[in-house]
Order: structure tokens, then sequence, then C-alpha cells
């Protein structure tokens, strides 16, 4: 009955146009009248409703990096708690933990198989890589999940980070407090730090990666001499309709903070915001519509060339996580090695494979799967990608064969103890580029 009820009241607003533009102070209602003109806290607000501000950054935040929304809701943020009691979520790590440690060598991950059992997104969470410490504000971790059930009446909240959500194998549908979005494998969907939200599974089984930023919100990376164009067009995100669920009945809240995880029994959905606006709200990317930029005469660019987004660090840049694409492109680069070339990186390195083959490395590396290759361990393209590299012809190249992402740090990853230990490390992989041979002729 709660899911009958709950669909009906956001059916129409799932499918009428998202809101577009990067960062905008959004303004959206789902009922005539509801959001206030002139002011954001009138004394009484229409429908009965609660007015309540989130504020994502601090209030003297510059006015450029400052994100807060204002909510008009049918209950306050204080109605949807209740008594907390933990829940145990052994395998979601948040930093700093002991469970895990740094790898001497480079490593990669076949992908996991979706369980059998009924596991919703949040049960189906695992941590594979994690650097930084939730309470300095600085890191991230880097999870995948695999599940095959919705959260139905289950909500989340975390408190800890923004989270980016990477689909790979099956649609998710992210119902939100600012509405709904649709994801499908090539999006990516940001869900900001304390914003509610219940993730549900229209297709089934599903799978893919979610970043946790405890650092400084992602942001667009700057263009200097690109221009005011280009790489990820502010345009392209989208931002959900105010959808509200108006619904009683047995449901529970799950909390995440300071890397522990607490419960509480509700009697309504906490998605009952009626209209909203303001610019810390969740978004969605399609990850096809970015506009890559790249050498049109010789070499091979810096990868950074391909950043979709970034959370700024205090270290000018030097991010505390970038989060990089590799997508379909055109190489017209003459006398020029094409892919990535070998290289040792002050920053840290987790890549993962949405679908199809990256072409510095076509096998192995598997749609689901993952690598990581931390502070100064040399990596480059594997021996079968060099020497095709060397062969090509250098006529104009079109590479249309999947999208990969990086997610860049400042700081080293640890690897925890599931992921080292799980079965799915591909231990013969550092092993792979001594299939080289050495070509030096005097």
């Amino acid at each position: 009955m709660n899911e009958i009820a709950r669909t009906a009241k956001t059916a129409t607003a799932s499918q009428v146009p998202l809101l577009s533009g990067f960062g905008n102070e959004h303004a959206s209602e789902a009922l005539p009248g509801a959001l206030p003109v002139g002011r954001n806290s009138p004394q009484r607000p229409a429908y009965g409703l609660y007015a309540e501000q989130i504020s994502g950054t601090a209030f003297t935040a510059p006015r450029a990096r400052n994100r807060r929304t204002w909510f008009y809701r049918i209950a306050p943020s204080v109605m949807h708690q209740g008594d907390f009691y933990p829940v145990d979520m052994p395998l979601w790590l948040t930093p700093p933990t002991e469970d895990g440690s740094f790898p001497y060598q480079q490593c990669r991950w076949s992908p996991p198989h979706i369980p059998e059992t009924p596991n919703d997104v949040l049960d189906g969470m695992a941590t594979l890589v994690w650097n930084g410490d939730v309470a300095a504000g600085a890191g991230v971790s880097i999870h995948q999940y695999c599940a095959n059930k919705s959260m139905a009446s289950r909500y989340f909240v975390n408190t800890d980070a923004e989270m980016m959500l990477i689909p790979e194998t099956g649609r998710v549908r992210v119902r939100t407090e600012c509405g709904i979005l649709n994801v499908t494998p090539g999006d990516i969907a940001v869900v900001p730090r304390g914003i509610k939200c219940a993730i549900d599974l229209p297709e089934g089984a599903a799978r893919g990666y979610l970043c946790e930023n405890y650092g400084a919100p992602f942001d667009l990376p700057e263009l200097g001499p690109v221009g005011a164009n280009g790489m990820a067009n502010p345009r392209d995100f989208h931002y959900p309709r105010a959808a509200y669920e108006n619904v009683r009945g047995d449901f529970v809240l799950v909390l995440k903070a300071g890397g522990r995880f607490h419960a509480c029994a509700l009697t309504h959905s906490p998605l009952d915001v009626v209209a909203w606006h303001g610019s810390h709200a969740p978004y969605k990317y399609d990850l096809r519509d970015y506009n890559v930029m790249g050498s049109i005469s010789y070499d091979h660019p810096d990868p950074s060339i391909f950043t979709v987004m970034t959370s700024l660090s205090d270290m000018p840049g030097t991010a505390n996580a970038d989060f990089v694409i590799f997508a379909p492109r055109w190489l017209v680069g003459q006398d020029t090695f094409r892919p990535p070339w070998y290289h040792l990186n002050v920053m840290s390195e987790f890549m993962g494979l949405i679908y199809g083959v990256y072409d510095a490395k076509p096998q192995g590396f598997l749609a689901g799967g993952a690598s990581l290759h931390n502070r100064m361990l040399p990596h480059g393209p594997s021996p079968e990608a060099f020497e095709a590299a060397g062969r090509h012809d250098l006529s104009p190249q079109f590479i249309d064969s999947g999208i990969s992402f990086m997610f860049e740090s400042r700081y080293p990853y640890r690897v925890s103890n599931h992921a080292m230990n799980g079965g799915l490390l591909q231990r013969d992989y550092p092993a792979d580029w001594r299939r080289l041979n050495r070509q030096f002729a005097e």
C-alpha cells in the first residue's frame, strides 16, 4: 500500500523535464503557490508547510562556493527521527580505520557477482579503497554496490559525505528530498551531504560504484586557456523537480555519521518536500555529453584534460579528488604514441570501467572491475596496447570502445581487507608489464 501511494504521488513529477545548469539557484514546486515569493521564511507558509534550510557549506563560504537550499515540507526534519539503534554494515568502511593497508604494487580487481539473496544498495555496499579522515573533512572512499531489490520502505542520509553514484549494470531510480533522478549506466548522480534519499532498482539486479567525498563538494574545474566552453558544460547537469511523498506507514531511516550507522523507525516518509529553492541539491550528468579536449598536433595530453569534476583541497592544483573519464574521442597526434604513456604520479589513481574496453588495457580490465595505481607506482599501457600503438599508421583514429573513469587523489589509497582477500584481486596483474621487451639497441 505504501509503495502504491508513493508511486501515485511522484509519477507525474518524474516525467517532467529536469532543471538544467550546474550549481544554479534552482527553484521548484509540486503544488502551485507552495514556493514563497519575496522571502525564505514567511510567517505562515502555504499549505501549512514548514520552512527549513539545509546548508552544505558554512554560512560564510564565498558566494560562488556557497551551497544551501530552502525546503518547504510537510514535516520538518526534527520529526524524521526516533530512537536510533546501531546498524551493522561491516564491509562499508570510513577513514580512518585499521581495516586495510597501503599496497606497494599495482592492483586490479575482477567485477563482483550480484548476490542471489535479497540485497538493497545499502546491504550490497562494500569498500574497495579509502584515504583521508572523515572528521578532518578530507579524502574519499570508493565502494562497489551489488544489489537486486529496491530500498522500498528504507531511507538513507549520509552526514559524512556527498555521494557520487556511478551505475555499471542496471538502471537506478534515486528518490530524494528534492525529487527524482532516473540514472542509467553512462550517467552519474550526486547526492549532497545531508540529503535524504532512497534508491530503487526498476530492472532488478544492479551493480556499480559509489564515491564518498569527505572534502570540498565536487565542482566544475576551471577552464583556463581552453576558454568559456568545453569539457563538462554546466547546461548538461540536471536537477530534479519537486516531488513529495505524503505517505504514512512503517519506515526506517538509516543514518551514517562519523563512519557509524544507526537507524530509527518512522511513521511517515521523510521525502515530504513540496517545494524547494537553492543550490544544495542532487543532480545527474550523462557522461556521453562530455566535450573531450585534446591535442590536434602532437603528444598525448596529461589525463587531467579529461576532468569532469573536482573536489578542491588547500593545495592549489592538487585536488582532494578529481573525477576523470576516458570517453569516446578522436586521436590525431602526429609522430605520437597515442595511448596514455608510462608514468609515475604524485596523485593516486583509482580506475573503474562502466562499459566496453579501456584502450590502454584491452585485456583483463573488465566492466565492473577496478584498478589502483597508488602514489609513485609506475604504470602504463599493456604490452598489447604498446605494440599496437607503435605500429599504427597514425591516420585519424576514433576511439569509441567504452567509458572508463578515474578518481585521482592527492592522498594515497588504503585497500580494504575485503578487497585484498575477497577473491576478486587479480594477483598476477603486476606481472603483466614483465612481458614488455627490452628494445634498446646501441
